[in-house]
């Protein structure tokens, strides 16, 4: 009867997921999404008016979960809602779509999500991580895109990393990276007229990127086995 029950939500979750792409497909938004677009996909978020940045979250949500570029997107946000609020909105889209695709893998779709990584080198080495140095692992994964992010998100929920661990790692740990991209839509939308909002947002990000840059070599200095 579980087994029935766990086949019946897989269906539903893959209808689900590709009726949604299915649409995404239709009105052209896969197809959208890239940095050279960033100021359409701006216009077509700000119609929405006062609902654009729940909008903007679930859009968010939607392209953690089937695998689209968050790049443009994560852009897409300090150009639409400046340095602040777009890090909150990216943060709470961001946060909320890796805990989801966790929660599909360990609990719905664990045998798909088994097919996706099946032979591949690099998650069994996360896996055994895991195992031996816990959320340290998931840190090191989250500053250093050694494995695919989105693919990655559904690769933790067949580990044995705790759901709050996982979580609370990932939020802390893509906050950096976050708060850069973002700051260079800011970057964008300021260099239409004030240069010094421009470079301070672009000294922002760039420090931000120096640092993030510097991390994972410090850990492997001290932790060689990450």
């Amino acid at each position: 009867m579980k087994s029935k029950s766990k086949v019946i939500g897989l269906v539903i979750v893959i209808g689900v997921m590709a009726v949604i792409y299915s649409l995404l497909r239709y009105f052209g938004v896969t197809e959208y999404i890239a940095l050279q677009n960033v100021y359409k996909i701006k216009e077509w978020v700000s119609g929405f008016g006062i609902i654009a940045p729940l909008i903007y979250i679930g859009f968010y949500i939607v392209a953690t979960l089937f695998f689209l570029p968050g790049l443009p997107i994560t852009v897409l946000s300090g150009v639409a809602f400046g340095p602040v609020w777009g890090v909150v909105y990216v943060w709470i889209g961001s946060v909320t779509g890796v805990s989801l695709a966790f929660l599909v893998a360990r609990y719905v779709a664990r045998d798909l999500v088994e097919n996706w990584v099946s032979g591949n080198a690099q998650f069994q080495k996360i896996d055994e991580k895991v195992e031996q140095e816990g959320w340290r692992i998931l840190m090191f994964t989250r500053l250093v895109p050694i494995f695919p992010f989105n693919l990655q998100n559904y690769a933790y929920g067949l580990t044995k990393i705790k759901f709050l661990t996982y979580m609370l790692v990932s939020a802390i740990f893509m906050l950096p990276g976050t708060i850069a991209y973002v700051q260079i839509g800011g970057a964008l939308v300021s260099g239409e007229g004030n240069l010094s909002k421009t470079l301070i947002y672009l000294s922002i990000a760039g420090v931000l990127f120096l640092l993030v840059s510097l991390i994972p070599k410090f850990l492997r200095k001290h932790q060689p086995d990450l």
